[in-house]
Order: structure tokens, then C-alpha cells, then sequence
């Protein structure tokens, strides 16, 4: 800075132009953080709980997807039949709503899909951008995130209406649409292995692997330390306490890029010794950017082309879990503007969107019969793929247990049904989070306990100690301490 001039005159040139390389530096060295792992973390030793997220559009036909008794599962609600054969494996809760306020500057559809994920107590608009809490993947990530290649990982949306993941900040963040450019993120530059769990449980006691040779980033780090610790001996103390600022952002990313380092080294054992399962590039990945392009245009219109983005969706977080890229990712699937023809088999309309508020009303005997049934077939149609997903992550053995044993993963909609409801969403829990949830059962709360009581748990498996979450607490709603009995 100008100010500090004379307080940098003695330095050497070299000095100061190697004290400016750090400088420039820094930018680079930060974007490898969506990548890389976080400082301290352990190297995972045994199958870990993965957290997912399956929302799809336009809220449900709750007396197709609730079931009549509480307890043990009987024969499963129309919309859910496709689990038939997983009930054992699911948890369905009902009852659970949300009460958040809007600032007035928002939409209908906004105003629920913010509160969707984030239970917050308001949620609202500023400068245009939508404001509201931390959404639940976030905070999972913040949890567990440090122990995989990406902390999280968003997908899907392809109808693209609106926001559902908000950061610790409340501000929105990007979801990936493109089938291909998530499976490049996740797998470029990499192979495709199952961990084996069961070796690293072996190895968990002794030192982590060596990564072998440096890499090009770690000798980068090394660089910009030596630079910047030669410069803090030399400038004045306003700048010494920028530096130090500085000099501590540069070590939180040498952990990080060594971090990655063994993780590499990990990998590299799996390949000669791997786990079980065999991990496979999804069948229906879109070769190339064109057809990727194709493929998510014809979403709204094609229900065959929506079924091909919605399994390679699906299929690309089933690799994310069972390759140990994430422990995180959420899949906001559907588009509450997409035609069903063929899918929706009744009366003349194959508009999401006009299906739902005709076949929404204050009272299910107001709502529009037909409309009714229409949406009650798109969400049938939704569960199967939901289905598919459960199914092959019972299948992928992760030695002595499946990927679907060792996962939570929430299925809901951002709506409670299609005419904007907030009361009683549609929430159904599958896997056991590695023997903690006791499955096949449904669960009915009292009426209108908040859905952020059912994040605090999701947390709370994922080893989140705060017991608090969006208005788990404040809501005027308020139930059971902010929690969700029975669960376990």
C-alpha cells in the first residue's frame, strides 16, 4: 500500500517481487477449496453415514402419500407403491409443516422453496437476491464435509424456478444442471473405485499413507510460506498483522492440500485392493455438451427425456456416495412447468403447474377431481425413480453392509401440495444411517411441528451436537423441545 512505502524501501527488489508472487498467489491457491478437504479432518476408516437430499416439485397428494395407520407399515399409499419391496428400509413422517414469515417481496413459489430446506423463520428478498437461513445440506456439510473430496454437492433443478441451498451467510448458491459437467467435477482426473472400508479399518491405527512425490500444489504452499515468513521479519507492524492474517489463510490451505494428498494416496490403494461394489460411469451420460444441452432443454417438455435426466441424476449421486467423493449431496429434481403427456393419463391438462393449483384447494372436497388424480400420477411417477435409487444403493455391498445401510436420505418436495401449502410435507426417510434409524414404520406428530425439528435429527445422526436448527426452537409451532421423538 502507498501509506507503507517507507516502511518497504530497505527491502531488496527480490524481496518485494517475491513478496508480491505470495500475494498473487493467494487467489489461486483459494480455488482449490471446492475441492479439497478442510483442515484436521481424519481419514475415514470405516463406512461413513452419507446425508442425501431427494425434493422434487410441486408438493404431493397427501391422502395418497400418507398412510392410514401409524406403527409398522402396511401396504404403502399409492404415490409410494413403487417401495413396495424397500418399506422395510423407509420411515415416513407426517404432520410435519412449515411456519416461516416472508418480508412480502417474494412469490408464493419462493417463499416456500426458501423455507424448504432452511426452517427459517423469515425468508425474503434484498437487492433482488433471496435471503434466508442456512439450508440443512450446508450445515451437514460443515459436519461431516471435511472428510471427502467435496464438502457437498448440488444437482438437478433442472426446471430452474428457484432456490433451495442457502449458505451460512443466507445467501443462495448454484446448483449444477448438467449431467456431464457434475460428473467431470466429481471424476475428472480420477478412477473410479470403492473404497474398501475394511482395509482402512485395518490401517486406522497406523500412520496415514505416504502420497509419494510433492505435488506441484503442495511445493506452491511450501513456496508462498517461505516468502511470506521472509516478509513478516521485514515489514512494519501494520503490515506484520496483515500478513498474519494472511499467513494464516495460506496454512489452512497447506492442511488442506496435504489432506488431499493422502487422500490421493488412499485412492491409490483402493485401486490395487478395492472394496466390493464396482463402480460404473452411469449408462445414459450424455456423451458430449451437445446432447447434455439437448437433454436438459427437453426436460419440461419430453417426460421420456425428464426420465433419462432424472436416473442419470440419481445415478450420478449413488457413484458420488459409493466412490466416498461426498458424504453430502442434495438432487432437487422436477419443474412445476413441465408437461406430463402420457404420464398424466386423465381429462385433457398435462401442466404441472395448472394441475397443482386446480387440484389444490383449502379443502380436498373444493379441489378439482381430475386435476387431482393428474397430480397424484406425476408424483407416483416421481417416487419410482426415488425407488430405483434405494434399490441399487441396497445392492452395492460396502463390506458386511450396503451403501443404503450406511445413508440417510430424505425424499420431500418444496411444497406441501401444489397449491402453495405449508402444512403437513410429505417426508420420507430411507436407509438406516448406519444402524441408527429404526426403519418400516411411520411416524405422525402432532400437528404442524415444524420440519426443522426434522433437520435437528438428520443433524444429530450426522454427529451435529447443537440440537438447534432454523425455527426448531422460535417457531411459533414450537413442538417436542425442538426435536423428533421416536425416531431411533
Amino acid at each position: 500500500m502507498i501509506q507503507n512505502h517507507q516502511s518497504l524501501a530497505p527491502l531488496a527488489r527480490r524481496s518485494f517481487l517475491r513478496g508480491a508472487g505470495v500475494l498473487a498467489a493467494l487467489p489461486f491457491l483459494e480455488s482449490l477449496s471446492p475441492t479439497v478437504l478442510r483442515a484436521g479432518s481424519r481419514v475415514p476408516v470405516g463406512p461413513p453415514v452419507r446425508f442425501g437430499i431427494y425434493t422434487v416439485t410441486g408438493g404431493t397428494v397427501s391422502e395418497s402419500w400418507v398412510p392410514q395407520e401409524t406403527g409398522r407399515l402396511g401396504k404403502l399409499p399409492s404415490i409410494l407403491r413403487s417401495l413396495e419391496p424397500h418399506k422395510e428400509d423407509v420411515l415416513i413422517l407426517s404432520n410435519l409443516s412449515q411456519s416461516g414469515g416472508s418480508d412480502g417481496r417474494i412469490n408464493a413459489h419462493e417463499h416456500c422453496a426458501y423455507l424448504h430446506l432452511t426452517g427459517s423463520d423469515k425468508v425474503g428478498k434484498e437487492d433482488g437476491k433471496p435471503i434466508a437461513g442456512q439450508s440443512v445440506d450446508e450445515r451437514a456439510a460443515e459436519i461431516v464435509g471435511s472428510q471427502s473430496l467435496i464438502s457437498s454437492i448440488r444437482m438437478g433443478s433442472a426446471g430452474g424456478e428457484t432456490s433451495f441451498f442457502f449458505d451460512q451467510q443466507g445467501r443462495s448458491l448454484p446448483v449444477e444442471r448438467n449431467p456431464r459437467m457434475a460428473f467431470e467435477r466429481m471424476f475428472k482426473g480420477r478412477q473410479l473405485v470403492a473404497p474398501n472400508w475394511q482395509r482402512r479399518l485395518a490401517l486406522s491405527g497406523a500412520p496415514a499413507p505416504a502420497s509419494g512425490e510433492r505435488s506441484y500444489e503442495t511445493q506452491v504452499v511450501d513456496l508462498v510460506l517461505e516468502d511470506a515468513r521472509r516478509l513478516q521479519k521485514k515489514v512494519g507492524a501494520a503490515d506484520r498483522s496483515k500478513l498474519d492474517e494472511y499467513l494464516e489463510s495460506v496454512s489452512s490451505i497447506e492442511k488442506r492440500v496435504r489432506r488431499v494428498q493422502e487422500r490421493i494416496a488412499l485412492e491409490a490403494l483402493d485401486l490395487k485392493d478395492p472394496g466390493p461394489s464396482h463402480p460404473h460411469v452411469p449408462a445414459n451420460l450424455p456423451p458430449d455438451a451437445h446432447a447434455e444441452t439437448r437433454m436438459v432443454r427437453a426436460v419440461g417438455e419430453n417426460p421420456a427425456i425428464h426420465a433419462e435426466y432424472l436416473r442419470v441424476m440419481t445415478d450420478l449421486m449413488v457413484l458420488a456416495f459409493q466412490t466416498d467423493t461426498t458424504r453430502v449431496c442434495s438432487l432437487g429434481l422436477g419443474s412445476d412447468g413441465a408437461l406430463f403427456p402420457g404420464v398424466v393419463t386423465v381429462g385433457y391438462e398435462h401442466h404441472a403447474h395448472t394441475l397443482e393449483h386446480h387440484g389444490n384447494a383449502g379443502r380436498i372436497e373444493d379441489a378439482d377431481p381430475v386435476a387431482r388424480e393428474g397430480c397424484r400420477q406425476i408424483h407416483a411417477w416421481y417416487s419410482q425413480f426415488f425407488a430405483e435409487a434405494v434399490a441399487k444403493m441396497k445392492a452395492i455391498d460396502e463390506g458386511g453392509s450396503s451403501l443404503l445401510d450406511n445413508t440417510v436420505m430424505l425424499y420431500t418436495s418444496y411444497m406441501a401440495d401444489g397449491g402453495h401449502g405449508r402444512t403437513n410435507y410429505p417426508a420420507l426417510l430411507a436407509g438406516r444411517a448406519g444402524g441408527k434409524l429404526t426403519t418400516g414404520r411411520h411416524l405422525a406428530f402432532q400437528k404442524d411441528t415444524p420440519v426443522a425439528n426434522l433437520y435437528v435429527e438428520l443433524l444429530d445422526l450426522l454427529g451435529d451436537t447443537r440440537g438447534e436448527f432454523g425455527n426448531s426452537r422460535t417457531s411459533t409451532k414450537a413442538a417436542y423441545e425442538g426435536r423428533l421423538p421416536g425416531l431411533v
